[in-house]
């Protein structure tokens, strides 16, 4: 496995976000779906195959209160 180069990503957070800095943010990168923890953006991010983030959102949408 090949470290992901996610140096010139472009970062986005959600729309939805409270803006307090407790959030996640996504990036595409090499055709992976990169997410990190906004408070540590020299942290490590998760990278996911545009498939298995698809099922992840879609499981989200499943769960979420009406």
């Amino acid at each position: 496995m090949t470290a992901l180069d996610l140096s010139r990503a472009a970062w986005r957070t959600s729309s939805r976000s409270s803006g307090n800095g407790n959030c996640v943010e996504v990036a595409t990168a090499d055709g992976r779906i990169a997410v990190r923890d906004s408070k540590d953006r020299g942290g490590p991010a998760l990278a996911f195959a545009p498939a298995a983030w698809g099922a992840f959102v879609a499981g989200l949408d499943a769960v979420r209160p009406c």
